[in-house]
């Protein structure tokens, strides 16, 4: 039982120091942690694989935009 209100201590503690740095302004900066990850670890794969993705879909949403419609002029 005093392990159990340890590790909830702990765990509410860890809580409240990452709310406090959240709402002091600082903010996260998700970026440069996954920057600091090294290139096999897969939350930086899915990372650069998620952004790759959503490049593509914004290039051809462009290029499907700039074809003209079935009508023969652009919808």
């Amino acid at each position: 039982m005093k392990k159990l209100l340890i590790a909830g201590g702990a765990v509410a503690g860890a809580i409240y120091v990452a709310r406090d740095r959240l709402l002091r302004g600082d903010g996260f900066d998700f970026g440069g942690l996954i920057e600091r990850m090294p290139d096999d670890a897969p939350p930086k794969w899915m990372f650069n694989n998620i952004t790759a993705i959503r490049e593509n879909t914004e290039r051809i949403l462009r290029l499907l935009e700039s074809q003209p419609g079935p009508g023969g002029g652009p919808e």
